[in-house]
């Protein structure tokens, strides 16, 4: 008797750490849509979010960008554009930074599209 007890017992604990596991493994649900008149909030950015890859093509080197091609990157304006410009040549584009050329913030912003070509 308190063989198959055990028996039992051993054959309850087994089929509940495989329903533990095939839980753990179980998508998550989707979160319910919001019914009209609820605010809905985006999730916050982390700081382990990278910007969007951009193509090498696409890139501005800032080792000879133009003063305008250098502008139309955000956050940069006239006055960053010649700073810029007067530091060259850079060996790394995180030179911008640490050489104190543009603010981390801005440097932030324009790092995934920036390159330092060597020639």
């Amino acid at each position: 008797m308190s063989r198959t007890i055990s028996r039992v017992i051993a054959a309850a604990v087994l089929v509940g750490s495989m329903l533990g596991v095939v839980a753990a493994q179980a998508p998550t649900p989707k979160p319910a849509t919001p019914s009209a008149g609820t605010k809905t909030t985006a999730p916050a950015k982390t700081a382990t979010q990278k910007a969007p890859a951009v193509p090498v093509a696409d890139l501005i080197d800032i080792n000879s960008a133009t003063k305008e091609q250098l502008m139309a990157l955000p956050g940069i304006g006239d006055a960053f554009a010649a700073k810029i410009i007067a530091g060259r040549p850079y060996k790394m584009k995180t030179q911008l930074k640490t050489d104190k050329v543009v603010p981390a913030a801005t440097y932030d912003k324009i790092a995934a599209k920036v390159i330092a070509k060597q020639k």
